[in-house]
């Protein structure tokens, strides 16, 4: 998706540095900094992953003094190549370049707003450091290896910025990690997340510290601070709702697709339905989902919440069973039944693209409906769920046999 461009300093030296430009062709700038394995695939492949967010995006090869276009694995060859690359770096002239690399990717047709910087490991330090000397309107560090040594000049920091800490990270321990969170405490820019459980290099596909769902949250944690800061800045709710139009009213496939990224994916969880890919979700919206809905389907919205690349929507889902429906009710027959039900869809977008969809509902409460399931002796319930979602006074507990039991007993009160 990329390509390597030369970035010139006013000595007249030039350094590498891989652009990535999104598809629209211009936007934000984003400096993205190494680990010390150099401009490798994970680095390039961010890179791009970046771009398709909507940024245009500049690696610099910080160890060009030492070597060129260094490329490492993460094998015990390239760990050691990286450690001595790192020890030859001298941080000041590091920061130097990346000022240059700045310079660079603002004079760019490309470039259109603030620029932000990103890094890891190595570069998460440098993000850091980018942040408090240079003209930069945002940055992100995740498990930068010597932060906390260079806390003294925390309280000039003056852009918004973000710290992702790992628990078990032996290069930033507990102590290093506290000394972190105390310098920021009055900064109501700097956001500091903790991620237990895991180790530095969580976010690094293709090592053994990865841990996708830590990386999941630290990636929309991150979007949130750059967003927030140089944009590119969408109506998250408005592309949801052309979404959803498209699906239920228009019922067109072809303009439902269009609204996702090249290859999306649905997952309805009860389930299992839904698709991946370009091919397979065209299908099945095709054949099972888009034309295939009751003639009366409705839903009625209860709560939106929108964050930096996701929707959470919580609304009542309405229909007449009038015909088999493929994604809820696979291989039943059709039984004239009403169905109210709680339904949760987790949306989220790459760019101004939905990217994926997790939809959650209670089969037990739509199998209760229908007549399938008798709820006599079993916690759960049918129609009941939507009433009282719908009017918080309706009694509670009443699937609890042991409730009544508690109706004279001392209460704590906190």
């Amino acid at each position: 998706m990329g390509e390597y461009i030369d970035v010139i300093k006013k000595s007249g030296e030039r350094f590498a540095a891989y652009l990535a430009v999104p598809e629209r062709g211009s936007g934000p700038g984003l400096v993205l900094l190494q680990e010390i394995f150099g401009i490798n695939d994970y680095m390039r492949e961010m890179a791009d992953r970046y771009a398709a967010e909507g940024y245009v995006v500049l690696v610099p090869d910080l160890f060009w003094r030492s070597e060129h276009r260094v490329e490492l694995g993460y094998d015990e060859a390239g760990f050691a190549r990286g450690l001595r690359l790192r020890d030859e770096l001298d941080l000041d002239r590091a920061v130097e370049d990346i000022g240059d690399t700045v310079a660079a990717l603002r004079s760019r047709d490309e470039h259109a707003g603030g620029v932000g910087a990103l890094g890891y490991c190595l570069g998460g330090l440098l993000a850091y450091l980018a942040a408090l000397r240079l003209p930069i309107d945002c940055a992100v560090s995740y498990y930068g290896v010597g932060v906390h040594e260079h806390l003294d000049a925390a309280g000039e920091l003056a852009v918004p910025m973000t710290f992702h800490l790992a628990e078990l990270d032996p290069y930033c321990p507990e102590p290093a990690r506290a000394a972190i969170r105390a310098a920021f405490a009055d900064n109501d820019r700097v956001r500091v997340h903790d991620y237990a459980g895991v180790d530095h290099a969580f976010a690094t596909f293709g090592r053994d510290t990865y841990e996708p769902l830590s990386t999941a949250m630290a990636y929309s944690r991150t979007l949130e601070v750059i967003r927030q800061s140089i944009g590119p800045r969408y109506d998250l709710s408005a592309l949801w709702d052309g979404h959803i139009y498209y699906e239920f009213e228009a019922r067109d496939v072809p303009a439902t697709m269009a609204t996702m990224v090249a290859e999306p994916y649905v997952n309805h969880i009860p389930t299992l339905t839904g698709g991946v890919g370009q091919r397979d979700l065209s299908r099945f919206y095709a054949h099972h989902f888009v034309h295939a809905n009751p003639a009366d389907t409705k839903s009625i919205p209860i709560s939106r919440t929108i964050g930096a690349d996701r929707i959470v929507e919580e609304q009542l889902f309405c229909f007449t069973h009038d015909r088999e429906i493929d994604w809820m009710l696979p291989g039943i027959a059709p039984t004239g039944r009403y169905v109210e039900v709680p339904l949760v869809a987790i949306v989220t977008f790459r760019d101004d693209k939905l990217d994926n969809e997790h939809i959650y509902w209670d089969q037990a409460s739509v199998l209760v409906q229908i007549g399938l399931l008798d709820p006599a002796g079993l916690p759960v319930s049918g129609v009941a769920q939507a009433r009282k979602l719908l009017d918080k006074s309706l009694p509670s507990n009443e699937l609890m046999a042991r409730w009544s039991t508690s109706a004279n007993k001392n209460i704590e009160l906190l």
